[in-house]
């Protein structure tokens, strides 16, 4: 008897050692993508949908038969709005996870906050929302806007066939609207803007209570010079925001406003009358009609089984990186970082606005640039385009500190090298 059980201990034994086997082969078999968009807090207005974006991407992946012959398998975590947490969420999905590649972040507080993470662990970061430039890491592709491809237009735009001469610069306090707003109040200085005509103003994440800032802008608007607004702000801090100008009674014809973080998807569930004619600065808009988009919008509303859900730029970002990245991963046949990433550069995918975009020797891409005025179903009307495709520049020409830097991960092997001193000032290919 007690043989028996032995031998029946030994065959459970044998049984569960086999299926631990097979699970870890299985596990081989896909390859982890993994998603790092908070879905709660703050952001998570913004950011749930570009979760979405991925898992449709990875769904579809799938269905023509993954990648190197392995299906797709997502990561999903949630880092809540929360900096720091980003961080421990994206060790996670490096370390524990192991993920091949990932697609996250949304404010570049949280980008900062998991880029040492990233290049201390060789990881893979496809970052798609418009922000500051002034940053080109290894271990990134940055496939929104860089300055020049949405903050510098717009004002040049507003300045030409607006006739704007008072400036607003109103943003969320962290780094993207700091450092995009000097890089705007050196540009303007350098176009005979004078210091009295440029007010600047900061709030925080999530910021409700607009009356005596609107009051400012109502103010500074009266002075006899067309005013403009540029927005950076972020988040849900958006809808009190524009409500308040709406009370105040300031229309987009009076001070009009253009935002460079208020999109189709920020605008979808609520009162949209307080914006109408106001504006934004994308390189997507879900109204450009091409066999592209509509072919996007139709399978993005099948995969929601929502047709009331709709489409923004940074999901067209993800759908650029995404598709650079199987090509990549294809060239290369590996998803070993390193191989990707060389891989990476040169590759080209089809935009959704009838466009090519192209991964340059810097990380950033070639996008044109769409100024677009919100309509009262939260949908845009392009009124302005730019003639072509314009390469994104991860420096500024306009800030004293960054006209000498160049980033140029194939000739010059680095991320800053200063054209002056011809020394590389950081992260750079050993």
């Amino acid at each position: 008897m007690n043989h028996q059980r032995k031998l029946s201990g030994l065959a459970t034994l044998a049984a569960a050692v086999s299926l631990i086997a097979v699970s870890a082969a299985n596990a081989a078999d896909t390859i982890k993508v993994g998603v790092l968009h908070s879905l709660s807090g703050t952001m998570a207005i913004s950011e749930t949908t570009l979760k979405d974006t991925v898992l449709m991407l990875i769904d579809e992946q799938n269905k023509k038969g993954g990648v190197l012959g392995k299906k797709l398998e997502a990561v999903v975590v949630d880092p809540a709005s929360n900096w720091p947490l980003f961080a421990e969420k994206a060790e996670q999905l490096l370390v524990k996870d192991k993920v091949s590649v990932v697609f996250g972040c949304w404010t570049s507080v949280s980008r900062k906050s998991v880029l040492p993470v990233f290049e201390k662990n060789n990881g893979l970061l496809f970052y798609p929302v418009q922000y500051e430039g002034e940053e080109s890491s290894k271990n990134v592709f940055y496939t929104g806007a860089a300055p020049n491809q949405q903050a510098i237009p717009a004002v040049d735009y507003l300045m030409k066939d607006i006739g704007v001469k008072r400036w607003v610069l109103a943003g969320t306090d962290y780094v993207y609207p700091r450092t995009t707003n000097k890089i705007l109040e050196a540009y303007l200085k350098a176009k005979g803007v004078k210091q009295e005509d440029i007010l600047i103003n900061y709030t925080p994440f999530g910021h409700s209570d607009w009356q005596s800032i609107v009051a400012d802008i109502k103010k500074f608007g009266s002075a006899g010079k067309k005013t403009a607004v540029v927005s950076t702000i972020n988040g849900d801090a958006n809808v009190p925001f524009y409500k308040e100008l709406g009370n105040q009674k300031i229309s987009a014809e009076d001070i009009p406003v253009v935002a460079f973080s208020v999109g189709e998807e920020e605008l979808s569930g609520i009162d949209t009358k307080p914006l109408v004619g106001h504006l934004a600065a994308w390189n997507y808009f879900e109204s450009i009609s091409n066999p592209a988009n509509s072919a996007f919008i139709k399978q993005w509303k099948a995969y929601t089984k929502n047709p009331k859900r709709v489409t923004n730029d940074p999901m067209e970002a993800h759908v650029i990186g995404f598709n650079m990245w199987v090509k990549a991963v294809e060239k290369a046949k590996t998803t070993d970082v390193s191989k990707v990433t060389d891989a990476m550069i040169g590759i080209e995918v089809p935009n959704l606005t009838g466009g090519t975009a192209k991964m340059l020797p810097n990380h950033h891409l070639t996008k044109p640039v769409f100024i677009g005025e919100i309509h009262g179903d939260g949908q845009f009307d392009v009124v302005w385009k730019t003639p072509g495709l314009v390469p994104g520049d991860a420096w500024s020409d306009f800030l004293p500190g960054s006209k000498d830097i160049e980033a140029d991960w194939v000739t010059l092997k680095c991320g800053n090298y200063n054209k002056v001193t011809k020394k590389c000032s950081g992260q750079n290919y050993e």
